[in-house]
């Protein structure tokens, strides 16, 4: 499913325009946005977690000449599954 289908899904199923689903699409992308950046989580009860992550720095190789080259330290995105969501796909 893309942007596009998940929009037109919201919109059926919330009985709202499709203007409207992509406004509340976008505003929900855009809160975990922000508060990831800030370091912050966002938990939606029953779907699961975004978080934030610390990729620690590391060596890594060039595959094509095998030369090493050092990765930098990393801030990731995570996203632990609800037991809901777990339990809705087994």
């Amino acid at each position: 499913m893309n942007k596009t289908e998940l929009i037109d899904h919201i919109a059926k199923s919330a009985d709202i325009s499709k203007a409207a689903a992509t406004r509340a699409l976008d505003a929900l992308i855009g809160a975990v946005k922000t508060t990831l950046k800030k370091n912050g989580t966002v938990t939606l009860v029953g779907f699961g977690t975004f978080s934030v992550g610390k990729r620690a720095a590391r060596t890594g190789r060039n595959p094509r000449t095998g030369e090493a080259i050092k990765i930098k330290a990393a801030k990731v995105p995570k996203f632990k599954p609800g037991k809901a969501l777990k339990d809705a796909v087994n």
